[in-house]
């Protein structure tokens, strides 16, 4: 009775979690849920025709979610658009299937299902519950269980669960009935991870063809459009307009978190108490307490110089920074080895050599020499510096360690005079004028409380409230009018396709879903994105075809000269093999193109990455096929030709190869398998009339 407690419980779990291949076959007789709510049903959506109500699919949802946290895996707030659709994914497929398995004719009778749980091998998801203290299943438990009248209820549970997995195996049975595993594929996987080879070789890059070698045209670039206009296709897409209103926290809201960690930190030393006590309690949850020892460079610029004039034992705090509102306790201050180092700087960009290299180097010395007669360098850093990040603060670069600079830039600064402005010296970005404005050899032992600034409700609201009224009256009058009238910034989208993300706001199902169930036009309700809100309007609609010629120009001309390229390279392969003739020095390629490559590889397999090569099939094929100890004929790969000499190749091992050859094609059989049932969920899908109404619903 206890094992067929621990079914009854476990039994849910079971149904979802079986796995992962099969999952979308368990949950198939739960058609009649829907009639429970015929009384004020709201439709989501419908597969074929079958309807989903709001209410059927919030409750799997919540089913789905329980069961999940259940297991340990809690799924967030922000989780939960992605996970809605991941359930409606799985309703959706559960219908459809359903739909096929009434098509194929596949039925289970009662017989069968009694047959497998008296017969002498029950279904192996069964035994396991069944199992004595060494692990072996204990039929007379079994059917002490199943013939208990306590245990009527589990047992029609059970019944079901059998009858599922009998469909659900009936199903892959007829779907799989056409996968095969040839011969051959089995001994070139057994090649692939088996064989190696060894190889010369010459490679003619098509990306060192220079362009005036080429005759590109646009009559060219237009054949090659009408020859690979497959390529330019383009699925039915959508673009918007929106006006985001970003969700920021408030200076009220900012000022609440200062107000209460101060007091906080008051309450903490009115009571004398301990900081790590307060720390462990009232740090964020992204930010648990520890006890660190920090180099200057690690702890927040807001607080930097604060910390190095502190005291052991002082609180530095609450500082507002980057990350949040923080609190300091410095433990202790510790000599270290590493320095850090301050300094300021003043750049002068340089293209290179020559004439214009000069003329920074002279504009450089120049600054310098304002700076030595007294000019300030702030002021000057501001106005002259190419720098913007470190111009803007007056040329303060902050804090930094040995490895975090240019290796000239880094030696001028750790060797310089704290105060004094060395002179202009030159790195790949130009010439630095700098100032060291301070060294340290300390570190510092501290433990600390980090609150991140959030928008509190009442500014959430607030926002919503914009972008509600903006929703209005953008709805009653004109989008863009409404927009510029209030002084909000309207973003075009990029296209997108369904199912994709939106460029700009990231992933969200139902705005998708909404640019795609409406017209050119149709402005939205206020949307959740993780931003903030946002409202919008279908900008435009972009129908399922080829992209024109206009559209894709860019992309056909690189492309038309990708091709011209490569057939340069097999023209010269050609050349040089002429050149080589039988001697079989692949080194005499150079001589006919300098930029030519001739090196040697070992240990290649086919279709791995090669080191020099890349993953290149054609290369790995050669080696694998070609004759050994001749050079090749010229060989188009991905990033131009090859000339090939296959000097070593493993010898076919049968003895390995029939050991092998069970485990190999069994592989090849799960991944066919994979591959034809997620090809086949795909098809029915695409043949489906799909409505999704979810966007109604969940913004």
């Amino acid at each position: 009775m206890g094992m067929m407690a621990r079914m009854r419980n476990l039994a849910p779990w079971f149904i979802i979690s079986v796995g992962v291949l099969f999952v979308l076959f368990m949950v198939l007789s739960d058609a009649k849920i829907t009639q429970i709510f015929r009384q004020n049903r709201q439709v989501i959506g419908s597969v074929d025709g079958k309807e989903i109500t709001y209410q059927e699919f919030a409750k799997r949802v919540e089913f789905e979610r329980n069961n999940l946290e259940k297991q340990g895996r809690k799924i967030t707030e922000q989780q939960m658009p992605a996970f809605r659709q991941q359930v409606w994914d799985a309703m959706v497929n559960e219908i459809l299937i359903e739909n096929k398995i009434k098509e194929y004719g596949i039925e289970v009778s009662d017989q069968e299902v009694v047959d497998a749980l008296l017969g002498p091998n029950p279904p192996q998801f069964v035994q396991q519950y069944f199992l004595d203290s060494n692990g072996v299943f204990n039929r007379e438990m079994y059917d002490m269980a199943l013939r208990d009248p306590k245990n009527k209820d589990a047992v029609l549970q059970l019944e079901e669960m059998v009858r599922r997995n009998i469909i659900q195996q009936k199903l892959t049975d007829y779907l799989f009935s056409a996968v095969q595993v040839s011969e051959n594929e089995i001994k070139d996987k057994f090649a692939k991870e088996n064989i190696t080879m060894s190889a010369e070789y010459a490679a003619f890059p098509f990306s060192r063809v220079p362009d005036s070698s080429i005759k590109f045209t646009e009559e060219f670039a237009r054949k090659y459009y009408e020859n690979h206009k497959s390529d330019y296709s383009r699925e039915e897409m959508r673009k918007i307009e929106y006006v985001l209103f970003e969700l920021k926290p408030s200076k009220s809201d900012t000022s609440d978190v200062i107000n209460n960690l101060a007091a906080i930190i008051k309450k903490m030393k009115d009571e004398n108490a301990d900081f790590k006590t307060y720390a462990q309690i009232y740090t964020d949850e992204n930010h648990p307490y520890s006890l660190d020892t920090l180099a200057i460079t690690k702890i927040e610029p807001e607080v930097q110089d604060l910390i190095i004039k502190a005291k052991d034992g002082d609180i530095i705090g609450p500082i507002l920074t980057s990350r949040g509102v923080v609190v300091y306790h410095l433990v202790k201050k510790i000599k270290t080895k590493e320095p850090s180092v301050r300094a300021s700087h003043i750049l002068v960009r340089s293209s290179g050599k020559g004439a214009a290299d000069m003329a920074a180097k002279k504009e450089a010395y120049d600054i310098y020499k304002q700076l030595k007669n007294g000019a300030d360098f702030a002021k000057t850093a501001r106005e002259k510096s190419a720098d913007p990040g470190s111009a803007s603060r007056g040329g303060d670069l902050g804090w930094f360690g040995k490895g975090q600079m240019v290796k000239e830039f880094e030696k001028a600064c750790f060797n310089g005079r704290v105060g004094k402005v060395l002179k202009p010296i030159k790195t790949r970005f130009g010439y630095h004028i700098i100032k060291v404005t301070g060294k340290l050899n300390k570190e510092f032992v501290v433990e600390k409380i980090v609150n991140e600034i959030k928008p509190s409700a009442t500014t959430q609201d607030r926002i919503y409230q914009k972008a509600n009224d903006f929703s209005y009256l953008a709805k009653k009058n004109d989008f863009k009018k409404e927009a510029d009238l209030m002084k909000y910034k309207i973003v075009k989208s990029t296209s997108f396709r369904k199912g994709s993300m939106v460029p700009g706001l990231g992933e969200s199902h139902s705005i998708v879903d909404f640019a795609f169930a409406n017209d050119v036009g149709t402005v939205s309700d206020v949307f959740k994105v993780s931003k903030g809100y946002v409202v919008f309007r279908v900008a435009e609609i972009l129908p399922e075809g080829i992209r024109p010629y206009e559209e894709v120009k860019a992309s056909v001309k690189a492309a038309a000269i990708r091709q011209l390229k490569l057939a340069k390279t097999m023209e010269i392969a050609k050349q040089a093999r002429e050149k080589i003739g039988t001697s079989g020095n692949l080194t005499l390629a150079k001589q006919v193109w300098k930029e030519a490559k001739v090196g040697k590889i070992g240990n290649i397999k086919l279709g791995v990455s090669i080191p020099t090569i890349g993953r290149d099939f054609a290369f790995s094929e050669y080696c694998y096929y070609g004759k050994k100890n001749e050079v090749s004929e010229p060989i188009k790969g991905n990033r131009g030709a090859y000339l090939i000499k296959v000097t070593q190749r493993t010898p076919f091992d049968k003895n390995a190869y029939d050991i092998q050859r069970t485990s190999i094609y069994e592989d090849l059989m799960r991944k066919k398998q994979r591959e034809f049932l997620n090809e086949w969920l795909k098809t029915i899908k695409e043949e489906a009339t799909i409505k999704d109404y979810r966007y109604k619903f969940y913004r």
